[in-house]
């Protein structure tokens, strides 16, 4: 395909999107480059000043928003964001929920509280916003496109993230579910893994130095960009308009990951390894051929701390 018919693929004029949580960091990346792309945005943040300034970053570039200040993970919520998308612009194409918190500490000091937040914005919200979507795309008949946020610690675990690593995992489960009961209304639903530099990842002390580093003007190093897949929030950006263009019409029921230099596809849960025992196991027969058959090569957890290169700063 010529880059001009590229181009038009992507060329999101006509439609209309929410992204929730859009108020900064990655949603506000999100939501202007659906705007760049031609999109009209529903911008949302439980901060009603932080999501007019970031709807009014974007119609002062020439894109078209409106911002709606609303803490997402009711059902309510979920509609009045598609019913301004509708009021506003009078339609809704692509519905990104971004929105979240974190409440991370270890199992044994989690509170109900804790957990409760974090499923509540994080699983909840993509649940009642996806739903409330769905219905108006499938009203409209005429296809849609469902952008839901993971999380590597969704893919893997994260040590002191319980609640977080359950709920982004819970995500795209849903995601490859409900890419399979929307197929026939021509709606794809995806699942994204971002990972830049943002208020929440500032806090990890492996990125934290580099982060300080690139506020003052420094590039990030190529291990950080390549090797972890590390940059900027405009980096992930890309993604979304991609995923809610035509030229994504056949990509449904994935899960991609995007960060700095490196774009990437996460696999589906399979199984790796397995052994069989004539009419069935014992829990000695297990015992005595575990390490050497399906336990062998037993899975990693947790999200690798970068690798930094032999004779780099730190």
């Amino acid at each position: 395909m010529s880059t001009e018919h590229l181009r038009e693929s992507i060329d999101l004029s006509g439609k209309v999107a929410v992204v929730t949580g859009s108020g900064r960091g990655l949603g506000l990346a999100y939501a202007t480059a659906l705007a760049r792309a031609g999109a009209a945005v529903v911008v949302n943040d439980l901060d009603a000043h932080m999501a007019e300034q970031a709807a009014r970053s974007i119609t002062e570039a020439g894109g078209r928003a409106v911002a709606e200040a609303v803490a997402v993970g009711t059902g309510e919520a979920a509609q009045a964001l598609v019913d301004r998308a509708v009021a506003e612009f009078g339609r809704l194409d692509v519905m990104v929920t971004n929105a979240g918190i974190l409440r991370d500490k270890v199992l044994w000091k989690m509170t109900d509280e804790d957990f409760d937040a974090v499923i509540a914005t994080h699983l909840r919200a993509t649940f009642t916003c996806a739903r409330a979507a769905a219905i108006r795309m499938r009203e409209q008949g005429e296809g849609g496109s469902l952008i839901m946020v993971g999380s590597p610690a969704g893919q893997r675990g994260n040590f002191g993230q319980t609640n977080y690593a359950a709920a982004k995992a819970g995500i795209v489960a849903m995601v490859r579910t409900w890419s399979m009961e929307l197929a026939r209304n021509n709606i794809t639903v995806n699942a994204i893994v971002p990972v830049a530099a943002t208020a929440m990842t500032e806090t990890i002390p492996a990125f934290a130095p580099y982060i300080e580093a690139m506020r003052q003007g420094s590039p990030l190093p190529d291990f950080l960009r390549k090797g972890e897949g590390f940059g900027t929030a405009e980096d992930c950006a890309a993604l979304i308009p991609f995923l809610a263009s035509d030229a994504a019409r056949a990509v449904t029921g994935q899960c991609i990951g995007i960060g700095g230099d490196k774009l990437a596809l996460w696999s589906h849960p399979q199984e790796t390894a397995v052994a069989y025992a004539d009419g069935g196991w014992s829990p000695e027969a297990i015992a005595a051929s575990w390490a050497t058959s399906v336990g062998r090569e037993p899975q990693t957890v947790g999200i690798p701390a970068p690798a930094v290169p032999a004779g780099s700063a730190k």
